[in-house]
């Protein structure tokens, strides 16, 4: 590891997993100009998903703030893979989150709460940004939320 996010990803006990491959036909992250913008992420750990299901129902809130989170850390990883280092990141501009949920479910910021504190954690004042946080009433493989994000770049 080098670079102080990786110190700081180290300090916090985490690992930055493998880029998830793409689903269908799409990159997982692309550069344009100073700009990274990352597809949808789902919560895949070691090539699954941990849980599916409409938060509200299947999963729990509390449960899906912790997938936003893996959501998040899949993020990272796709603009690590386009960057190689994360150190060149000024800032997220922007966090689009998607909770699949039942339609009585209006807790959606709570969830991708878990997304926005985690890019905190990681890198300071640099996480913090704009978000959107959107019930859906279905996401790719039944995952109960996707986060994307957009970087600005430091060069």
């Amino acid at each position: 590891m080098s670079g102080a996010v990786e110190a700081r990803l180290a300090e916090l006990g985490i690992t930055l997993p493998e880029v998830v491959p793409p689903l269908a036909a799409y990159q997982p992250a692309v550069r344009s100009g100073a700009y990274v913008f990352t597809a949808g992420q789902l919560p895949m750990v070691d090539g699954k998903l941990p849980a599916t299901g409409k938060v509200g129902a299947e999963v729990t809130p509390e449960q899906a703030k912790e997938l936003a989170r893996v959501c998040a850390l899949n993020a990272l990883a796709a603009v690590r893979s386009v960057i190689g280092d994360l150190d060149r990141i000024a800032r997220v501009v922007k966090v689009v989150g998607f909770v699949a949920s039942t339609p009585d479910f209006t807790g959606q910021p709570g969830v991708v709460n878990g997304a926005s504190e985690l890019l905190g954690e990681v890198l300071g004042e640099r996480g913090v940004h704009a978000r959107s946080a959107v019930g859906v009433t279905v996401l790719p493989l039944d995952a109960p939320v996707e986060v994307e994000i957009q970087v600005e770049l430091t060069d």
